[in-house]
């Protein structure tokens, strides 16, 4: 009996609000109804930088395969984790080394130049995306254990299909004790922060319509981001999913569905009348207002 309770009040530590802030991505599409098992957790550090990862390939037209590659080696270098040391002078995400020509502490140091590196690296070796992943990592890494890549290989798949969009709303982020973010989101920080790591195009140019106001109870200020496609749409909400606790991001609407701080834990549901629609067309990224 004691067991059960003690296994009782585990599962609802883990699902509810007063649990640990996680990452979740599931192995099904995460549509109404999916079944699909919680395939794989992160933290959300790890989260919001294997997101910039896949968004400097989004950037650089580079395949899925290119996403995965770069996941798995991060994830067996740094565990996804922007760290300031390593093996002799190793650094960041993929513990480049400034020694070996990588670059400075400082830009090494940056997830999206460091992902940019690596990329610059990863296209020039032959038929990268068709040799087995431990060969195109290690052809980049020069790893003294280049076998290690592969135990994260399905991981790193499955983080690929929810990044890129190819699973839709296959990822969802809990926010733990707190729920929504006490501090003001700043658009002009977001805008900035896609234009980095998708390219200046993202937006649609400068005079983009932008969302400045919200109903009763919202948040007042947003973000609307085109998306030409459906997986388009997918790959930038998990993006904002990930990168929500950084931004204060509190509303993130795509599709008729919708994820929020508050209610992170319900994951991505269908929006209500009195709640963010989101549309085919553009991801609405609604900031927090302070408190």
């Amino acid at each position: 009996m004691l067991l059960g309770v003690a296994g009782y009040l585990v599962t609802q530590y883990a699902t509810s609000g007063s649990g640990p802030a996680r990452c979740t991505v599931r192995s099904g599409d995460g549509r109404e109804g999916d079944t699909g098992h919680a395939g794989y957790q992160v933290q959300p550090e790890q989260a919001a930088n294997a997101a910039t990862i896949e968004a400097v390939a989004s950037s650089r037209r580079l395949p899925e395969r290119a996403v995965t590659i770069a996941l798995a080696t991060a994830m067996q270098e740094s565990a996804l984790r922007n760290i300031d040391h390593g093996d002799r002078d190793s650094l960041g995400l993929f513990q480049q080394r400034p020694s070996q020509g990588w670059g400075t502490e400082r830009q090494i140091l940056d997830p999206v130049y460091a992902a940019g590196k690596f990329y610059d690296h990863l296209v020039e070796v032959p038929g990268y995306s068709r040799l087995p992943l431990t060969v195109a990592a290690q052809k980049v890494q020069r790893s003294g254990f280049p076998q290690a890549y592969a135990k994260h290989e399905a991981n790193a798949s499955l983080l690929t299909a929810a990044l890129t969009g190819r699973r839709p709303a296959a990822l969802n982020c809990t926010t733990g004790p707190g729920g929504t973010p006490v501090e003001a989101g700043d658009p002009a920080a977001v805008r900035e922060k896609l234009r980095r790591e998708f390219g200046p195009d993202v937006l649609g140019g400068e005079d983009a319509p932008q969302v400045t106001g919200g109903g009763r109870g919202k948040p007042s200020s947003a973000v609307l981001v085109p998306a030409a496609s459906e997986r388009r749409g997918w790959e930038l909400a998990h993006w904002a999913l990930a990168q929500a606790p950084y931004l204060r991001i509190a509303e993130i609407a795509y599709g008729g569905r919708v994820w929020s701080a508050a209610r992170s834990e319900e994951g991505w549901r269908t929006a209500g009348p009195d709640g963010a629609n989101g549309t085919g067309s553009a991801v609405e990224l609604r900031l927090a207002t302070g408190s």
